[in-house]
């Protein structure tokens, strides 16, 4: 996967990224995966997990101040209800495979039980989320098994994040291309505080035509060239019908998106959501209208206020002790808002710029032409 990413090809512009330009520049988040490729017999296997530690290892107990919101509910994000009712994220953060959601979530239990102190006196409601990666990975074959989220918790690192063909997003395939894992960052500065906004998403989504890079609308002309290709080839890089035997085409725009935004300015739960919200604003300026056939969802938390939000079982004779939350004021939002609209559209980017050719269980799927897409952005902006 190339480590050159989108921002470097020119096809993103403006902004403040941290270090990183990575969900991990928000101090404290950790990312980690376990990447599942094999072939076994007639069965390609192309899956994997993906998990994001709010607090890193540390602090996985302490829960942040956290809002979820759904663009369209065709998808699954376990503790979501419970985020919603409390405002309130106890959990690591893990996506998968849309047929794999129960082995992670087990998984997910069985590390917190074995990690965070004072777990097994608790409840656990781990949040757990999926695309459906169906074409390029053998999913009936259900590869995912618990150990495997275990691995990506105890993998779980600050620092640089690898994207494309890794994690849960080892099979995706996000606007006819080869899809994946990304992520991007932005800094923000509000009065004396500078502030960091990362995005992490699992991009399954998009139909080929929608395709938009800084404005300018790739994916139409993309569409028609890729179908001449195909033609004067007799084959398709995104054919029907690889190893694990033929299949009906997906409906345009099929599959799903799942969005987490982290930042360390400290925000109430409902500031959360609304951050959440504006995820959809960053999808729409790569061209998306949200098909019926994909799950967008989308969480926020924020980890400031540590100490604040918890809920446990309260033993007999403890003191009420009440919370204290600092917040940025409403009115200040904006920057932030717009912070996460950029940091989502670059991150989509870089998980295409990441794609390679990929040969896959019933279907196989090109990478992004990058070098033609930069010439299509480059002859409409000079032509302005």
């Amino acid at each position: 996967m190339s480590r050159v990413r989108a921002r470097a090809h020119g096809l993103v512009t403006g902004g403040r990224p941290g270090p990183d330009n990575a969900i991990t520049d928000v101090p404290g988040v950790e990312v980690g995966y376990t990447t599942l490729i094999e072939q076994q017999g007639s069965a390609t296997v192309r899956t994997g997990v993906t998990a994001i530690l709010p607090r890193g290892r540390t602090g996985a107990g302490d829960p942040v101040a956290a809002g979820v919101h759904s663009l369209n509910g065709n998808g699954e994000m376990t503790g979501s209800v419970w985020i919603a009712e409390s405002g309130s994220l106890g959990s690591p953060v893990l996506i998968t495979s849309t047929h794999s959601v129960g082995a992670v979530h087990e998984g997910a239990i069985r590390w917190m039980l074995d990690t965070v102190p004072g777990a097994r006196d608790q409840w656990l409601l781990p949040v757990v989320a999926e695309t459906w990666d169906g074409r390029l990975n053998d999913i009936n074959g259900l590869h995912v098994r618990p150990e495997h989220a275990v691995a990506a918790l105890d993998g779980a690192q600050p620092g640089p994040v690898a994207e494309g063909a890794v994690g849960g997003g080892t099979g995706m395939i996000c606007y006819g291309f080869k899809g994946g894992s990304g992520t991007a960052s932005r800094r923000v500065a509000l009065g004396d505080a500078d502030y960091t906004v990362g995005v992490f998403l699992q991009a399954n989504f998009g139909e080929m035509s929608e395709l938009t890079v800084r404005g300018v609308p790739v994916g139409a002309t993309l569409k028609v060239e890729t179908a001449a290709d195909t033609a004067m080839a007799g084959d398709t890089a995104q054919r029907e019908g690889g190893p694990g035997g033929s299949a009906p085409p997906a409906p345009p725009g099929a599959g799903s998106v799942i969005v987490v935004v982290a930042t360390d300015a400290p925000l109430l739960p409902g500031q959360c959501t609304a951050m959440a919200r504006r995820v959809s604003l960053g999808l729409a300026r790569t061209g998306t209208a949200g098909s019926h056939f994909s799950g967008d969802i989308f969480l926020a938390f924020s980890t400031a206020n540590r100490g604040a939000l918890a809920s446990r079982f309260p033993e007999e004779g403890d003191a009420v002790v009440l919370d204290e939350l600092r917040a940025v004021p409403w009115g200040r939002m904006d920057p932030l808002y717009a912070a996460v609209v950029e940091a989502t559209e670059e991150a989509v980017l870089n998980v295409l710029v990441a794609g390679e050719d990929t040969v896959g269980h019933k279907q196989s799927v090109a990478g992004l032409p990058v070098e033609r897409v930069r010439e299509l952005v480059a002859q409409r902006t000079t032509t302005r």
